[in-house]
């Protein structure tokens, strides 16, 4: 395997999703200085990242939003076969550029992995299912959903 330390900037595709032994997990998109040279139609690079920092695992699980620009640092490893994605091993991330945060106004369902979570722009109460329906919780508000999936995990040993 081809593997270089090296450092990526790139914009969160979607919210950072907590994976087994305290990591956490999320893409990253990123478009080449030369923009400009590229076919209008040319596909982004999407990078997958994971951490097990405590510190960067924590950061991404409370305080990055779907669109924030981020330069992770670590070590990038070629996939294997054309067509998948690079994934880097994150052990630095700096934040250069935040997203304004959404205000709802609907009734909104998203994914948080193996989650379920519905926003309803009346409450901040957050409630959480599984993927396959099973009650998780309440969340008080959309920052705590990411401690109601890490308890649970806990409590079930990670299965969703």
């Amino acid at each position: 395997m081809d593997t270089k330390h090296c450092a990526v900037d790139g914009w969160v595709d979607a919210i950072p999703v907590p994976g087994p032994r305290d990591t956490v997990t999320f893409d990253l998109v990123v478009r080449p200085a030369d923009i400009d040279a590229l076919d209008d139609d040319a596909p982004d690079t999407v990078i997958t990242c994971t951490s097990g920092d405590p510190r960067i695992t924590h950061e991404l699980l409370n305080g990055i939003q779907p669109g924030d620009l981020l330069r992770a640092t670590g070590t990038l490893v070629q996939p294997p076969t054309p067509g998948e994605h690079a994934r880097l091993t994150v052990d630095a991330l700096e934040v250069l550029d935040t997203t304004l945060v959404p205000v709802l106004r609907e009734t909104v369902l998203d994914r948080y992995g193996d989650y379920v979570v519905i926003f309803d722009g009346d409450t901040d109460a957050v409630p959480v299912f599984t993927a396959h329906g099973q009650w998780v919780g309440l969340a008080d508000n959309p920052d705590a959903i990411a401690t109601l999936i890490d308890i649970h995990e806990r409590v079930n040993g990670g299965d969703a």
